[in-house]
């Protein structure tokens, strides 16, 4: 089992950087903890913050429901930042570092920081609508390609988390993330746990020295601890296994004892299917109405550069929001799909008002406010669309005599 779980490991974290390093990827879009400190700006903004994007809000479904069937499974066999720290404590162990080890009470006290911890991500991140924990970040920096956006502190956490884990096993894991705050409270009720047979069990406690969570598996019938990773070594480690005496199965029992092919089998599946979810159901992530809608409605589908982000998603408004001879009547939505490149763009509009030359017009034709007695040329561009070529009998406002 051991094994089977370090391969399943090593798979994801090198997808993570054949991701990151290789192909230039945006991991932070993959992120499910992404999804958690992007919803309640999207729920009342209509957009995302700036690097994300609503496959983090499909990533945290599939997570959140691997976790109510197979408990922090996530934490266990997928999260990088749990398995490197779960190969430094081995590596520690290999160079005959002393293991620290610490009370139970003390334990459950540092256990509750994570909480802590959230909440005041979560209270940062809302008010300034931006991803102020990425600066402390210990996955950031390793998603991040190094970047002039990861600060000192990052790297700081990273190697108190590397010097910390080679001497105690999960500490951030079991302390301080504050994903694993999110997951604890649907782990607790997940569908399955491991199981002690009391009347097998020799009482040897080999299960619980091998629990890398710390939790006191041998004074328990039934593992109903949230913080629980399905990992099984428990069971590895467990003597009499084959025996019966300890298994991982449905809560409810129902005499079965279930493999750990079964539970991988259910990972893949989750993330597999959120994954493919994102794309078959595409969710813009930002959103924006101007005007009361119609009876009837229309609307164009655009692929326009440069918008990179929300900062230029709200530039392209601007410009769709202008008041000048390029004005767009009535009522227009624009949903975006931002992208480093070319990004997705829908524009529903009042087509008894407008057409989709208007919006087009909007786009990318420079702006003049007359209040600023200002010109703002338009950074965007509409792939297949060339305003040079479009005949118009519309004339611009006379520059501004500048000399």
């Amino acid at each position: 089992m051991k094994r089977t779980r370090q391969a399943i490991q090593f798979g994801f974290l090198a997808l993570v950087l054949i991701g990151v390093f290789a192909l230039k990827a945006n991991c932070e879009r993959w992120c499910p903890f992404g999804g958690v400190e992007a919803l309640y700006t999207y729920a009342t903004d209509g957009d995302m913050l700036c690097s994300l994007g609503t496959s983090n809000f499909f990533l945290l479904g599939g997570v959140l429901l691997m976790t109510l069937l197979l408990r922090r499974a996530f934490c266990g066999y997928v999260c990088p930042i749990g398995t490197i720290s779960e190969w430094l404590h081995a590596l520690g162990r290999r160079l005959r570092m002393r293991d620290v080890r610490v009370s139970h009470a003390t334990d459950r006290g540092l256990s509750l920081l994570k909480y802590v911890l959230l909440v005041i991500v979560l209270w940062l991140t809302w008010r300034a609508g931006e991803l102020i924990f990425r600066g402390f970040d210990p996955c950031y920096a390793l998603i991040g390609r190094h970047g002039e956006d990861i600060t000192y502190w990052a790297y700081v956490v990273s190697g108190v988390i590397v010097v910390a884990s080679l001497v105690i096993m999960l500490p951030f894991c079991r302390w301080f993330c504050p994903f694993a705050a999110v997951l604890n409270p649907v782990s607790r009720f997940a569908l399955t746990r491991v199981r002690r047979n009391e009347e097998v069990c020799r009482d040897c406690t080999a299960c619980a020295k091998k629990c890398p969570m710390a939790i006191p598996v041998d004074r328990l019938a039934s593992v109903d601890v949230a913080r629980c990773t399905s990992c099984m070594s428990c069971i590895d480690a467990c003597p009499q296994s084959d025996a019966g005496a300890i298994s991982w199965g449905p809560s409810r029992g129902w005499g079965l004892r279930w493999s750990q092919a079964g539970l991988i089998a259910v990972v893949l599946a989750c993330l597999a299917g959120a994954t493919a979810a994102s794309y078959v159901f595409p969710i813009p992530s930002y959103v924006r109405t101007h005007g009361t809608p119609p009876e009837q409605v229309a609307a164009v589908e655009l692929r326009i550069g440069d918008v990179r982000c929300r900062g230029r998603a709200n530039l392209l408004l601007y410009f769709l929001e202008r008041d000048d001879i390029f004005e767009i009547p009535g009522y227009f939505k624009v949903e975006a799909w931002p992208d480093p490149e070319v990004a997705d763009v829908r524009v529903t509009y009042d087509p008894a008002q407008a057409d989709a030359t208007t919006i087009k017009q909007a786009i990318t034709e420079p702006y003049y406010d007359a209040v600023a007695d200002y010109w703002r040329m338009s950074p965007f561009s509409i792939e297949g669309y060339d305003p040079l070529a479009l005949e118009s009998d519309a004339v611009l406002p006379p520059f501004p005599d500048t000399r």
